[in-house]
């Protein structure tokens, strides 16, 4: 990890459209990759600042990740539709849903499992597919003590401004978010109406996706769902929405390499 200071950027916009991205799509799952992901690897699309992955994952109902192990990386996850069960090896266990944030911190190694069978620890089985974005970033110390955290945050969102989802960063402390494990960055989402609008953070990195909905950027233009920007030395743009929709924007102030 490189933190900022020193670095010579130069200001730039880079739209990447939906229908860009990789594809796995294996019967219960269909996953849109917005970097290198597993077997699909291109060297000039591995991550944007610290974000190393952003996966637009759709899970059929009774289906879901079995156990496997993730090491040194901060995991964000956020539910857009349906439920997610979360199960680790640290003792960890818990629905995720829409507007509880979750982060797991593997640090020096967890296993876990996430998967759409709510129904085993409450409720009626179901027949409603789970819609999650996942994201992780580096932590900016290796061989942490493994961690997990998840917080409602459903009322902040109702204001519709660009609301702290996790961070690391100090200006964030106390605020309603979980902690991830790096100073850098911080994740912000907005639930957004036609007409609203949010500015988005100044920082030497952004990433700004949209998971669902349209919404117009200064400066840029139309995005529609599953949509994203990368920004380098910039900020300050106006995202307006055109119809419902909720946006996902990562501030980061340094970069994987």
């Amino acid at each position: 990890m490189t933190a900022t200071t020193g670095l010579h950027l130069t200001p730039q916009i880079d739209v990447r459209r939906a229908n860009e991205r990789f594809t796995t799509e294996i019967g219960w799952l269909d996953s849109k990759h917005s970097f290198s992901f597993g077997h699909h690897y291109d060297a000039a699309n591995t991550h944007h600042g610290l974000l190393l992955v952003n996966n637009d994952d759709v899970v059929r109902p009774g289906f879901g990740f079995d156990t496997h192990p993730h090491r040194d990386m901060e995991i964000v996850t956020w539910v857009l539709q349906g439920s997610l069960v979360h199960q680790d090896s640290e003792g960890h266990n818990g629905v995720i849903y829409p507007g509880l944030a979750q982060r797991m911190s593997a640090g020096t190694g967890i296993l876990h499992s996430e998967k759409n069978d709510s129904w085993r620890l409450q409720g009626d089985v179901h027949d409603e597919p789970v819609h999650f974005v996942q994201m992780w970033v580096l932590p900016d110390e290796a061989g942490i003590t493994p961690g997990y955290e998840q917080l409602e945050i459903d009322a902040e969102l109702l204001g519709g401004g660009l609301v702290p989802v996790a961070s690391g960063m100090a200006e964030h402390d106390g605020a309603a978010a979980i902690r991830i494990k790096n100073r850098y960055a911080a994740l912000y989402a907005a639930r957004l109406q036609p007409g609203q609008s949010v500015e988005l953070p100044e920082a030497p990195f952004l990433h700004l996706f949209v998971p669902r909905g349209e919404v117009a950027l200064e400066g840029a233009g139309a995005l529609g769902t599953g949509d994203a920007v990368r920004f380098t030395a910039t900020g300050g743009q106006k995202v307006t929405a055109t119809g419902p929709a909720e946006i996902l924007v990562w501030e980061m102030h340094a970069t994987a390499a």
